[in-house]
């Protein structure tokens, strides 16, 4: 007996792999979840403990430039796996992701030390409930998103090069605050173009499993970076510091 439409759909949709886009896609946002509790697992533990904060002040006090280090070897993490995602194994990506995780947790001490704990946490939840809502629309939406890519793009460097006077020119807390108001929504657009793209690598490479597990990695570190960027640019809006 020939199978009913729904049936034909049902294995259309899961391809040469056997998984739906729907578990790949599930799958995809563990993994960005799971990144996101060792980052703020590592922040808590820096931040709340004799042990980690000791290490950390330690490494503040005597590291020479330890910000700047700490930034060096998240750019290393974060390049070295996206130029290499074709030839590391999905072990290897995975691994990657996490230990981009951890120093990012490392980073996030410093949040975590300056801003009062309540505002961090209805700040996350407002980061949740940001992220959720676009990632919604990401997923369902018929819009091409892929053409909002060089508009993002072009939003990314403003944000980058706009950071980095910030650095160099003090005082300017008004156009911080216009700064982080372009970052949040960046940010936002981005979460939607990023989860449309899972749709886009899962159609890509349906015929190599091993790529298609690297990709999802791939889409969980992107799906990582916008929920972050998102959260410090709220937090530098809303967040209270601590006196």
């Amino acid at each position: 007996m020939p199978e009913n439409f729904y049936e034909q759909e049902k294995h259309l949709e899961q391809g040469l792999t056997g998984e739906s886009l729907g578990r790949y896609t599930s799958k995809t946002f563990l993994l960005m979840f799971l990144g996101l509790l060792v980052t703020f697992g590592v922040a808590v533990f820096f931040s709340t403990t004799r042990a980690g904060l000791m290490t950390f002040y330690n490494a503040v006090t005597y590291i020479p430039a330890f910000h700047l280090i700490l930034l060096i070897a998240q750019l290393a993490v974060a390049i070295g796996m996206t130029a290499a995602i074709h030839k590391i194994t999905p072990a290897t990506a995975t691994v990657f992701f996490f230990l981009y995780s951890a120093l990012t947790g490392v980073t996030f001490t410093f949040y975590f030390i300056v801003f009062e704990l309540p505002s961090l946490i209805l700040v996350f939840a407002a980061t949740a409930l940001y992220f959720g809502g676009m990632a919604l629309f990401g997923y369902f939406t018929n819009i091409d998103l892929s053409r909002m890519r060089a508009i993002l793009l072009g939003g990314l460097i403003f944000l980058i090069l706009a950071n980095l006077l910030m650095m160099f020119i003090p005082g300017l807390e008004m156009v911080d605050q216009v700064i982080c108001t372009i970052g949040v929504v960046i940010f936002l657009a981005y979460t939607a173009y990023d989860v449309q793209k899972i749709r886009a690598f899962y159609q890509a490479y349906q015929g190599d499993a091993a790529m298609l597990k690297k990709a999802s990695v791939f889409s969980a570190l992107q799906l990582y970076l916008d929920f972050v960027n998102l959260f410090v640019y709220l937090l530098r809006i809303f967040g209270k510091r601590r006196n």
